[in-house]
C-alpha cells in the first residue's frame, strides 16, 4: 500500500486504498479543520475530553496503518474511513467541517466510481496533473510509468511479498541500482519532504525508473522467483539493467540522470519568467 495525498483547500491530507476505500489520516484532518500546530496533542486532548462528555471512545473508529511522514519513513497513523471520519468530525468545532464533509463524501464517491469502471481513475490522473501544469509528454511517461509499477507490485504480491516494509526493500533495491541512490536519498537531493518522488522526476528520470521496474517484472517471471529473498534478488538484477544504461548515457552525454530538478523548482522558474513577460 502506498500513501497518497489529496488536497483540501490547498492543504495536504494522506490517504491510502485499502478493501477498495480510501482511509484518511485522522492528524491530517484536524490539522486541515483546526489550523493546530500540534494535531497529535490536540487529538490526544479530543480523544479524552470525548470519553469523559459522552463515553465515546474515538479510537474505536480508526484503524492503524503506516503512513509515510514528512522525513519519507512510514509510521503507524490513526486513520478513518469516511464514514468514521464523519463521526470524528462532528467532535472538532471548526468552520470547516460542513465543506470537508462535502469533500470527503465527493472522493468517496468518486472511488466508488473508479471501482466500477477503472478507466475513470486514469482521466482523473491525467486530468490532474494537466491542471498542475505539466506537460503532455511527461504525463505520458508518467502515467505509463504508474502502469508498469502496478504490474510489478501485482507481481510481488503474488510471488510472496506481503508487508510494506517488503514493497519498500524491493522499490529501494531497484532504486539503488538504477540511480545509485534510494527513495529517501533521492528525495534529499530533489529537497522533497511529504511530495512523491516521481511526480518530480524528469524525463528521462522517469524513463530509467521504467526501464529498471519493467526489466525486474521480466526478470522475476522468468525466474519464477518467489519468495522475499528471491523477488530482492530479481529487484537488485533489474535495477541493474537500468543502471548500466543510465550510466553508459552519462558517459556519451556528459550529463548526470538524476538531477536536483524537481516540479516545484520548474514551476517558480516559470511563474517568474511569466513575471518578468
Amino acid at each position: 500500500m502506498e500513501t497518497k495525498i489529496a488536497i483540501f483547500k490547498g492543504k495536504e491530507i494522506r490517504k491510502i486504498l485499502e478493501s477498495n476505500e480510501w482511509l484518511f489520516s485522522v492528524v491530517d484532518i484536524i490539522e486541515v479543520l483546526t489550523d493546530s500546530k500540534n494535531p497529535r496533542d490536540y487529538w490526544y486532548r479530543l480523544k479524552r475530553r470525548e470519553k469523559e462528555s459522552s463515553g465515546v471512545e474515538l479510537s474505536t473508529f480508526c484503524r492503524q496503518l503506516k503512513l509515510e511522514s514528512s522525513d519519507g519513513k512510514k509510521y503507524q497513523t490513526d486513520v478513518v474511513n469516511t464514514e468514521n471520519a464523519f463521526r470524528i468530525i462532528q467532535s472538532i468545532p471548526s468552520p470547516k467541517a460542513e465543506p470537508f464533509k462535502r469533500w470527503l463524501a465527493k472522493v468517496g464517491y468518486e472511488r466508488v466510481q473508479e471501482i466500477e469502471d477503472p478507466e475513470i481513475a486514469t482521466k482523473r490522473t491525467r486530468a490532474l496533473y494537466q491542471a498542475k501544469g505539466y506537460s503532455d509528454d511527461w504525463i505520458e511517461k508518467r502515467m505509463r510509468g504508474i502502469s508498469i509499477r502496478e504490474e510489478l507490485t501485482d507481481e510481488w504480491k503474488n510471488r510472496g511479498a506481503k508487508e510494506q516494509r517488503d514493497y519498500s526493500i524491493l522499490t529501494a533495491e531497484i532504486s539503488k541500482a538504477t540511480f545509485g541512490v534510494t527513495p529517501s536519498e533521492y528525495k534529499q537531493i530533489k529537497g522533497l519532504e511529504r511530495q512523491n518522488l516521481r511526480d518530480h522526476m524528469t524525463d528521462l528520470e522517469l524513463i530509467f525508473s521504467m526501464l529498471g521496474e519493467a526489466s525486474t517484472k521480466e526478470i522475476t517471471k522468468n525466474r519464477d522467483a518467489k519468495g522475499f529473498p528471491q523477488l530482492k534478488k530479481a529487484a537488485k538484477d533489474g535495477g541493474d539493467v537500468a543502471g548500466i544504461a543510465r550510466e553508459k548515457l552519462e558517459k556519451e552525454s556528459g550529463k548526470k540522470v538524476v538531477t536536483e530538478q524537481n516540479y516545484l523548482i520548474n514551476k517558480t522558474k516559470q511563474l517568474e519568467e511569466d513575471s518578468e513577460n
